[in-house]
């Protein structure tokens, strides 16, 4: 009973994170659309790292696609 336990909470775990990934896609979106003020080159990676992301998840590599997505995050300030 405790192993089974233990399936379940890992799995709603890697559930959850896995939903995160559009979240975050969405406030990068929301921050370039917004104006962010970046050098062209800042601009060009974000968008490069947003798309190496959402690439990243919907290939279910979930820790490659958060890897992308928090790097963008930090250019953009969030």
């Amino acid at each position: 009973m405790k192993t089974l336990f233990a399936c379940l909470l890992t799995l709603s775990a890697t559930l959850a994170y896995a939903g995160s990934c559009p979240q975050v896609m969405k406030a990068i979106d929301a921050k370039l659309a917004a104006g962010a003020k970046l050098s062209d080159a800042d601009a060009a990676k974000v968008k490069q790292l947003r798309a190496d992301g959402e690439t990243a998840h919907k290939a279910g590599k979930h820790d490659e696609s958060i890897k992308h997505l928090d790097a963008a995050k930090k250019l953009l300030g969030l």
